[in-house]
C-alpha cells in the first residue's frame, strides 16, 4: 500500500529552472547534477517495490524533523515487524571506501559517506518514535540502484545493500509474512503529517529576475527559438510542438517558484515569456485556470 509517493522536490524544479536560463557555477552544476541523478535513482527504486506483496505501507520522500534537526527518507517500509529506512542512491561509476570516506576512483574526489548520514537519520528516527510512545524494530540500508556502480572495499559489516543485492534483498522482504494492524495504519498517518513541505536547508546559487534568461524554452531540447503556429508553440530547432496554454502555464508556475514574492499579472507574465504571444491570449489563459483578483489594472491571479 502507497500512502505517499514521490514527486520532483521544489529544490530540484528550481534548480532545473536555473540551469536553463543561467549559467550555473561548476559547483552548482554539480549539485543539481546529483539532484537528477538522485530522482532517476529513487523512481528506478520505487518501480521494484510496486511489485511487493503481503500488507505492507510505503511512505516515499519523507522530510521530518526532531529536536531542531531535519532528516531525510528517501523510502521508508512498514512491514509487520521492522520498519525499514532506505536511503537510495544512483552513483555510477568506481569508488572505494577508506577510514570511514567515500572516494571516486577515476578523480580521488571525495563524496558524504552515505552510511554516516543513514546513521544519522535512524538515530533521529528513533528518537521520533519514542517522543510519539511508539516501539518498533529499525532497520535502516544505503541501496545503490545503479548497475554501473562498484564499491570496492566495502566493508561487509556496513548497513549496504549493492546494485546486485537490490533484487534479493527485496525478494526476501516479499518472503517475509506481513499483516498490519490499525496501529500500524495510524502511525504512517502520522509520519505523513509530520513532513515537512521545505527545506531550510537548500542550497541554491544568487539570482536576481534581471539577469536569468526570458522566453518559453522548448519541452524536449531547452532551445528558446520557438515560434507560434495556430495554437501550437513550434520549436525552431528540433520541431517540438507544444499547446500554447500548456506552454504558457508552465513558464507561469516557474515563474511562481522562482519569484514567490513576485504577483502573477497578465504583463508579468508577458514579459517572463517574451514569445510571440498577445496579452489577450495570456490574459485568456489566467483567467481559465487561476483566481483573479483586483480589477481592471491591478487584476492579478493566484
Amino acid at each position: 500500500m502507497l500512502l505517499k509517493g514521490r514527486s520532483e522536490s521544489d529544490e530540484l524544479k528550481k534548480m532545473r529552472y536555473l540551469n536553463m536560463r543561467m549559467e550555473l557555477p561548476e559547483k552548482d552544476k554539480f549539485y543539481y547534477s546529483n539532484l537528477e541523478k538522485g530522482y532517476e535513482g529513487e523512481v528506478k527504486f520505487d518501480q521494484l517495490t510496486e511489485n511487493l506483496q503481503e500488507e505492507r505501507i510505503i511512505i516515499n520522500d519523507l522530510l521530518l524533523e526532531v529536536n531542531n534537526s531535519y532528516f531525510q527518507i528517501d523510502s521508508l517500509i512498514i512491514s509487520q515487524g521492522v520498519i525499514h529506512l532506505l536511503d537510495v542512491k544512483n552513483y555510477e561509476g568506481d569508488y572505494f571506501i577508506e577510514t570511514d570516506k567515500l572516494f571516486a576512483v577515476k578523480t580521488r574526489r571525495e563524496y558524504k559517506n552515505p552510511v554516516t548520514q543513514l546513521n544519522r537519520s535512524e538515530t533521529l528516527f528513533r528518537i521520533l518514535l519514542q517522543n510519539l510512545r511508539q516501539k518498533y524494530i529499525v532497520e535502516a540500508f544505503v541501496i545503490f540502484i545503479n548497475p554501473e556502480f562498484t564499491l570496492y572495499q566495502a566493508p561487509m559489516d556496513q548497513p549496504i545493500i549493492l546494485p546486485t543485492q537490490v533484487k534479493r534483498f527485496l525478494r526476501n522482504l516479499n518472503e517475509t509474512r506481513s499483516t498490519l494492524s490499525a496501529g500500524h495504519r495510524k502511525l504512517a498517518q502520522k509520519l505523513i503529517s509530520l513532513h515537512q513541505t521545505s527545506n531550510p536547508f537548500s542550497m541554491f546559487p544568487g539570482y536576481n529576475y534581471d539577469e536569468l534568461q526570458k522566453g518559453i524554452y522548448c519541452i524536449n531540447c531547452g532551445s528558446f527559438h520557438s515560434y507560434k503556429k495556430n495554437y501550437d508553440l513550434v520549436c525552431g530547432k528540433c520541431g517540438e510542438f507544444e499547446k500554447i496554454e500548456s506552454a504558457i502555464l508552465r513558464s507561469v508556475e516557474e515563474f511562481k517558484l522562482l519569484f514567490p514574492g513576485q504577483r502573477i499579472t497578465t504583463q508579468s507574465v508577458s514579459e517572463w515569456c517574451t514569445a510571440d504571444l498577445n496579452n489577450k491570449t495570456i490574459s485568456r489563459v489566467l483567467k481559465k485556470n487561476y483566481t483573479s483578483l483586483g480589477k481592471a489594472k491591478n487584476t492579478y491571479y493566484k
